[in-house]
C-alpha cells in the first residue's frame, strides 16, 4: 500500500455526504465497502473479505428496515452516515496501525475483522426491535443506553456469522463509544483488544466530529436526540428538571469545551492518541484532526460574532423510516411543552460523544 498524500481540501469544496478526503461518499454502504476492502485486503493479502460484505449487507439492511423484525433507522444524527463514516475512519486507523507496530503487537486479519463489524453496529442499540422496543416511539429514547444494546445485538448477531468466539470481545470493545461503563474498569486478556477499543472509540469521535455538517447536526439533530433521550432536560425531583441544553444553539455554544475536554480526557489520554496513525496513510497529514480543528475554529467565530447565519448548510438524513424527521420533530415539541416546573440549570454541561 503506497502513502497517499492528504489534499488539502477546503470546506467549500467537499459535499455533505463525503469523508475529509472528499474520495468517499459516507452515505453510501457499497462505497465505504469498497473503500474497507480495499484497505483491508491491501492490509492483509489473501485474506478473505466475505464475513465483512455480509457484515455490510446485514448493516444496511438493519439500518433501512429490511432486518426481519426491527423497524430501521430513524434518528436523525445517529442515521446510516454516522455509522458508515466512523466505520470508514476504523478501518483507516486499523491500517495505519498494522504498518506502524512491530508484527507482535499487529492485530491480525481475525481481530481487525472483528473491529470493523464491531464498528459497523456500534449503534445497533438505537434501531427500534418490533416486538421487545413496541412501546417506544423513536430510537434516540435508548440514548442513555444504547450502546449496551449494541453490545446486545453483537451478541446475537455476531454466532450468525459464524464468529461466535468474537462475541466476549466485541460486546466489551463497543463500550469505548460511549460513557455508560468506566473505560479503567473494562478488563480484556489481550493488551491488543484493548488497541481495538482505542481505535473504535477514536474512530467514533473523529468521523462525527469532522463532518462537514457537523455542527448543523448537531444544532438541528442531535439536540432533538438529547431531547428525546433525556440528556437535555432531565427529571430532578417531583416538579423540578435538571436542564443541560436549553436549545441547539446552547449545545453549540458548550461545543468548544467539550471539543477540548474530548482531545484531553479521551483522544489524547484514553485513547492514548490513537488517532496519528492515520498520518501513516496520508504522508503525515491527518485530515480528520484538521477538519475538526477547522469545524471548531468557524464555530467559536460564530459564537464570538454572534453571526449564526452562517450556519446555513442542510445536509440530507439517512434513514430506514419515511416520516421520520417529522416524528422527531412533533416528539421534541411536545416533550418540551410538558416541561411544567421549576428548573435548575446544570453547573456543567457536558456534550456526549455518542
Amino acid at each position: 500500500m503506497t502513502n497517499k498524500k492528504a489534499p488539502r481540501i477546503m470546506s467549500q469544496d467537499r459535499r455533505n455526504d463525503y469523508d475529509v478526503t472528499t474520495t468517499v461518499q459516507v452515505s453510501s454502504p457499497a462505497s465505504v465497502r469498497r473503500a474497507v476492502h480495499d484497505l483491508f485486503t491491501a492490509t492483509f493479502p489473501g485474506t478473505s473479505f466475505d464475513k465483512l460484505w455480509l457484515a455490510f449487507y446485514d448493516f444496511e439492511r438493519l439500518f433501512t428496515g429490511r432486518y426481519p423484525e426491527y423497524m430501521g433507522c430513524d434518528t436523525t444524527y445517529h442515521d446510516m452516515q454516522h455509522t458508515l463514516d466512523m466505520t470508514l475512519a476504523l478501518a483507516r486507523l486499523v491500517a495505519g496501525y498494522e504498518r506502524s507496530v512491530e508484527p507482535p503487537d499487529r492485530l491480525g486479519p481475525r481481530r481487525a475483522q472483528m473491529a470493523i463489524i464491531t464498528s459497523l453496529f456500534h449503534d445497533a442499540g438505537y434501531i427500534r426491535h418490533e416486538t421487545r422496543d413496541k412501546d417506544f416511539v423513536n430510537g434516540a429514547e435508548f440514548t442513555l443506553y444504547h450502546v449496551s444494546r449494541s453490545a446486545d445485538f453483537l451478541r446475537r448477531y455476531l454466532p450468525e456469522l459464524g464468529l461466535a468466539g468474537d462475541v466476549g470481545v466485541a460486546r466489551m470493545i463497543v463500550h469505548f463509544t460511549g460513557y455508560e461503563l468506566d473505560l479503567d474498569d473494562i478488563e480484556l486478556d489481550d493488551p491488543r483488544d484493548i488497541i481495538c477499543g482505542h481505535l473504535i472509540g477514536t474512530a467514533d469521535l473523529i468521523a462525527q466530529m469532522a463532518d462537514r455538517c457537523y455542527l448543523e447536526k448537531c444544532r438541528d439533530r442531535l439536540y432533538s436526540e438529547f431531547v428525546v433521550g433525556g440528556v437535555a432536560v432531565e427529571h430532578a425531583k417531583p416538579g423540578e428538571y435538571m436542564v443541560r441544553y436549553e436549545s441547539g444553539m446552547d449545545l453549540l455554544k458548550k461545543t468548544p469545551m467539550f471539543y477540548q475536554q474530548v482531545m484531553r480526557d479521551r483522544l489524547n489520554s484514553k485513547f492514548t492518541r490513537v488517532y496519528r496513525y492515520i498520518e501513516v496513510l496520508y504522508d503525515g497529514q491527518n485530515p480528520y484532526i484538521d477538519a475538526i480543528r477547522n469545524n471548531i475554529t468557524h464555530l467559536v467565530r460564530i459564537i464570538e460574532t454572534g453571526d449564526w447565519s452562517l450556519l446555513r448548510r442542510k445536509p440530507a438524513v439517512f434513514l430506514g423510516i419515511a416520516r421520520a424527521v417529522q416524528d422527531i420533530e412533533k416528539l421534541v415539541a411536545n416533550q418540551l411543552a410538558a416541561f411544567n416546573g421549576a428548573t435548575i440549570h446544570a453547573e456543567e454541561s457536558l456534550l456526549m460523544p455518542v
